[in-house]
């Protein structure tokens, strides 16, 4: 018997295009895609646990339908030889249909809308300098002297006498091209570039945000602080899965997949960085200075390090320390002069992304207590003042970002933002199109409305008895099928798709565990730091959707405490704008560093009244709670010390 089989793909929209490749008996047909360069999303990690990776097999032998492939596709699709290709493995040729990916057209990206340099306590001195001399050349044999020394004498004393080999060779031909005129970048004193004739106007920089779902990005003029563009997209990286762990769980043992994700990686920084600069009308050459901010995961993928023991407890990292390389040495191709830098990582899954935000909402420097929330398929919580921070990792999961839902998808055109619940349902569609599916700021309006209306009970479950005191339309709306109970948001005849856009109990329990994580963080910091909700000045939600939520759904689904809605604000991309700032002045960059050795992490699930809290957080709040205050007989957050 071969060891070896073959598996052709087929392309859905075009079943002329096809792609082969030839993989090991026992291996899985998502294997096979990936092989055959097919991107197949698994954004449950390849655990059997969403549709994203259905495939429908045409010809060849496969194995029975795995339980995992009736639970998500559903009896009728098994029988049409519909499977999920991560849990199928081969056992012969094969030939299989890719289903096209969800149409996610015209994402929405958030990125930084207000200017760093509207913070009257900022200094811009962001590390880059020109300097336009005019340097001779060695004229007489006697003189010992050379190309290198003859430049250094027209620079300031500062500038390091180190050079890199690249700008090395290009001096001998820049000295001479102009009569001697020439353009020296330095970064921190050190010489990163050199130009014939002066340059001295331009100088740029770009600040990225590596999310797990998402990557955006900034160019900005260094020398005045302006944004000259904004890129963003999807994490490529998503389709070898949702979550830090699945990602992790890819990569592990395994040096040619973390190559893989950390191509992908870069891959998109490049393209983003073609476009941003196409977008302004400048060089690449001329990007001098890259901020990357991202979770420790996103860090250590970008950097080729391997993340393994990021996923074994006690999920050190393997680095904490800021770090700059040489774009070079990545390599960031299309901005070959630039240095990358990267913000210290805090510990374990707070990461440079989090010491971004603490940056940018200037946390560390309150006179009152305040949470910072950066709402995300990791989500981390910071709570303090400038008598001391405490943070920890609250691992909500893809849920909220639309991935392991029925009808889950990222925020783009068709998807489900707003839900409005009277007598019967209203959506907001993304565009103004016919629904395709619901997004995570629909997720979570869906739900509170639904408890609001009692279609949910408190405890998450979707109703089953007493559905006829229902308004009529809602009662008709409930629909027990194959898959357990859902919800019909949106009909059949109006939806994009040719069925109706329904939210399942399934759903709802995703919601829960990532919402019940959130919460159930910033609870247990208010006990460890004896911190009540009166005390509790401002939560601020940041995050690249955290924008796009609707506060009091946010609190009717306990997704963050029930406060004052006054005290609750949007902070936008702020790890976005943290890389800004980091960009811009080095008196911030040194100031993430120093900051990151004097906040204490909180390990939640090594405190043994987590899991109290996190249980109790799964409930949602009913409609005789008000939301917005603490009602007179409702009890505040325990505020013991945690031992």
């Amino acid at each position: 018997m071969a060891k070896t089989v073959t598996v052709t793909y087929l392309d859905a929209e075009d079943r002329s295009q096809e792609r082969s490749a030839a993989i090991e008996r026992g291996q899985t047909l998502l294997d096979a895609g990936h092989a055959a360069g097919v991107n197949i999303e698994a954004t449950c990690g390849a655990r059997g646990r969403c549709r994203t990776c259905r495939v429908k097999i045409l010809q060849g032998e496969v194995p029975p339908p795995t339980i995992q492939d009736t639970v998500q596709l559903g009896h009728e699709e098994v029988r049409e030889n519909f499977r999920l290709a991560c849990q199928t493995k081969l056992i012969g040729d094969a030939t299989v249909m890719a289903l096209s990916p969800k149409a996610e057209v015209g994402h929405k990206i958030l990125s930084s809308e207000t200017s760093v340099l509207d913070d009257s306590r900022f200094v811009l001195d962001c590390g880059v300098e020109k300097y336009v001399v005019k340097a001779t050349t060695p004229t007489e044999e006697h003189h010992q002297t050379s190309d290198w020394e003859e430049t250094l004498s027209v620079l300031p004393g500062s500038v390091n006498r180190d050079v890199s080999l690249e700008v090395l060779r290009r001096i001998p031909g820049v000295i001479r091209e102009k009569s001697g005129e020439m353009t020296l970048t330095t970064f921190n004193d050190r010489v990163i570039d050199v130009e014939a004739g002066d340059t001295s106007e331009h100088k740029y920089g770009m600040a990225f945000d590596i999310g797990t779902t998402s990557i955006v990005g900034s160019l900005i003029n260094l020398e005045t602080g302006e944004t000259l563009a904004d890129v963003g997209g999807v994490n490529p990286q998503a389709v070898y899965g949702g979550d830090l762990m699945s990602r992790i769980a890819y990569a592990q043992f395994d040096t040619k997949k973390l190559a893989t994700l950390r191509g992908k990686a870069l891959n998109a920084i490049n393209d983003f960085v073609k476009d941003a600069c196409q977008k302004a009308k400048i060089e690449p050459s001329h990007i001098y200075k890259i901020v990357v901010v991202g979770n420790t995961c996103m860090h250590h993928i970008l950097l080729g390090v391997d993340v393994t023991y990021v996923g074994l407890a006690p999920y050190a990292p393997v680095i904490r320390d800021a770090l700059t390389v040489p774009a070079r040495d990545l390599p960031l191709k299309r901005a070959i002069n630039a240095q990358v830098c990267f913000l210290p990582i805090v510990a374990g899954f707070v990461g440079a992304d989090t010491m971004a935000c603490v940056l940018a909402t200037r946390i560390y420097d309150s006179d009152e207590m305040r949470t910072l929330v950066d709402i995300g398929t990791n989500g981390e919580v910071v709570m303090g003042s400038k008598d001391g921070l405490m943070v920890c990792s609250a691992p909500a999961g893809p849920a909220l970002e639309g991935a392991q839902i029925r009808h889950g998808m990222r925020g783009a055109l068709g998807a489900i933002e707003k839900v409005v619940i009277e007598e019967d349902v209203s959506c907001t569609i993304i565009g103004d199109t016919p629904a395709v599916g619901i997004c995570g700021s629909g997720l979570i309006d869906a739900c509170a409305k639904l408890a609001y209306a009692e279609v949910l009970e408190v405890s998450g479950r979707l109703r089953r008895k007493g559905r006829e005191t229902l308004p009529e339309a809602l009662r008709n709306r409930l629909a027990d099928t194959s898959h357990g109970c859902e919800f019909i948001l949106v009909d059949t005849e109006k939806s994009g798709k040719e069925e109706p856009i329904a939210l399942t109990q399934a759903d709802i329990r995703q919601v829960q565990l990532a919402k019940s994580a959130i919460y159930s963080g910033i609870v247990m910091l208010q006990q460890v730091m004896n911190v009540s909700d009166e005390d509790l000045e401002e939560v601020m939600m940041c995050g690249g959707f955290g924008n796009y939520i609707n506060i009091e759904s946010a609190v009717r689904i306990r997704l963050i405490p029930n406060l004052p809605l006054e005290k609750i604000t949007y902070s936008g991309n702020a790890a976005l704008m943290g890389a800004q700032m980091a960009l811009l002045s080095e008196t911030e960059r040194n100031r993430a560093f120093d900051l990151a050795q004097k906040m204490e992490h909180v390990a939640l699930a090594a405190r043994p009244e987590f899991q109290d809290i996190f249980v109790d957080a799964m409930t949602f709040l009913g409609p005789d709670t008000p939301v917005g205050k603490q009602a007179e007989d409702a009890p505040q957050n325990a505020v013991t010390r945690g031992g």
